[in-house]
């Protein structure tokens, strides 16, 4: 592994909270609680996807 990859600092996407990647157990996020308030915001409907799927790429409940 190259230094500059081992000592990498990214963003959290929740508070933007500098962390280390490496050994990070939450990556992206800097901590559980970041975590589980992006869990949070895809379980409320905050997140949705930009593009509609085709009805041939679509699965419904009833499909499993």
């Amino acid at each position: 592994m190259k230094p500059e990859q081992k000592d990498r600092m990214v963003k959290c996407p929740v508070c933007y909270q500098e962390k280390k990647w490496q050994g990070n157990a939450y990556r992206p996020f800097c901590s559980e609680r970041c975590s589980l308030i992006d869990l949070g915001k895809w379980a409320e409907g905050e997140y949705k996807m930009s593009e509609n799927l085709s009805e041939e790429n679509s699965e419904t409940v009833d499909d499993y």
